[in-house]
């Protein structure tokens, strides 16, 4: 089959490679229809590129076709069409029990010091394979995999696998009421859907982005942006339109953007440079990550507010401004989806009549498998619009 693999630093190239197959009785194989391309995809140009083997396939957010079954899955059968969330959790332990799906303790990776595995994601995460490609092995396939009807297309359903439980999840933790304020900082793919879950809420909701496409995608949704030079700036302008109080909360859907900060990336491409044995554990201790985001964030929350942190972060010796969050009272929440522990919730308004959030024009581009390379140079670089790209295998 064809998919999208990892061939070094800043490199994809659309390879074939063996097709998955029945590894275990509870598995499935499905044929891609549809898979996205994350704004997470892009740490693995360099950032986590130690972590990455040539040959790697990428990818993790897929709605595709079950095309084979294994003899002990009940719910599916071939024909039937499946999102598949982008962590890889069992359904059935501890974890997965308490809706901490992302944190499952069957494909934890305890050598890594790590969650959950993901699909498409490095040895940090299991190293599975991923989704830009043509088939898909899925485990777990009785409580993994999300059944939806046949008939809409592809854009209503596949945003279950990432964006929507992502989104969801972040707007979930920042705990609001409607009227209440929300600024989202980002207006990528993640941050543009957090601003629609929360207007769909009733919040009132400000938007900072420096990227003028995506700030006309949120305002054509309710949401209000944010035009400042600088941080400073926007920690006034949010505290003018709060009456000094600042947002209720603020949802950071930025991340880590080490090519957004020249001293972050000039860290990464030294660590690259480096064998594989010495730049691992030095990217696990070292801090790299461009951290103006989450600290804009916690100038910007109201004293006993909540910072809801969406944005992919590394590097634990990264400094925090602890005193501020100790006297503000800071309430901080974070972490990788638990896709299974809101998918049913998210399901049931997708399959209304209205398209609430939009999904079905929520991808700027649609592509051929093959243009992959190209898309995640275009991607990274914020070329041409470029917001959301949905690969078609």
């Amino acid at each position: 089959m064809r998919a999208v693999t990892w061939q070094g630093k800043g490199r994809m190239s659309v390879e074939d490679v063996p097709d998955p197959w029945i590894q275990d009785p509870d598995d499935i194989v499905i044929r891609v229809t549809s898979s996205g391309l994350c704004g997470s995809d892009l740490h693995l140009y360099e950032p986590l590129a130690p972590f990455m083997e040539v040959g790697d396939v990428v990818g993790h957010e897929p709605i595709g076709v079950v095309e084979e079954v294994g003899r002990d899955v009940t719910s599916l059968r071939p024909g039937d069409r499946v999102v598949v969330p982008f962590n890889v959790s069992c359904g059935r332990c501890w974890m997965c029990a308490h809706g901490l799906h992302s944190q499952c303790e069957t494909t934890q990776n305890v050598e890594q010091g790590t969650g959950a595995s993901l699909f498409g994601y490095s040895k940090l995460y299991g190293q599975v394979p991923g989704a830009q490609a043509e088939y898909l092995r899925v485990p777990f396939a009785d409580r993994l995999p999300i059944k939806v009807p046949d008939g809409p297309p592809d854009d209503r359903f596949v945003f279950l696998s990432d964006v929507l439980p992502t989104a969801w999840q972040a707007v979930e933790y920042a705990a609001l009421q409607p009227g209440d304020t929300l600024l989202v900082l980002g207006a990528g793919p993640i941050g543009d859907m957090c601003a629609r879950i929360a207007l769909m809420r009733g919040i009132r909701v400000f938007v900072v982005d420096p990227v003028p496409e995506r700030l006309q995608r949120v305002s054509a949704y309710g949401a209000e942006v944010l035009v400042t030079d600088s941080d400073a700036d926007t920690v006034t302008t949010v505290l003018e339109v709060t009456r000094g109080r600042g947002a209720d909360a603020v949802i950071d859907a930025v991340g880590m953007e080490a090519h957004g900060s020249p001293a972050a990336e000039s860290m990464a491409k030294v660590v690259g440079l480096l064998p594989d044995r010495v730049a691992q554990p030095l990217m696990r201790r070292a801090g790299v990550d461009r951290l103006a985001a989450l600290h804009l964030a916690i100038q910007a929350v109201r004293r006993g507010g909540t910072v809801s942190v969406v944005g992919v972060y590394g590097g634990p010796m990264d400094p925090m401004p602890l005193m501020e969050m100790f006297d503000k009272q800071v309430q901080l929440r974070m972490g990788q989806a638990n896709v299974r522990r809101w998918s049913d919730d998210i399901l049931a308004l997708l399959l209304e009549p209205t398209d609430h959030l939009g999904v079905e024009s929520f991808a700027t581009h649609h592509l051929p498998l093959e243009e992959a390379p190209a898309a995640y140079h275009d991607f990274r670089a914020k070329n041409d619009g470029m917001v959301k790209v949905l690969f078609r295998p």
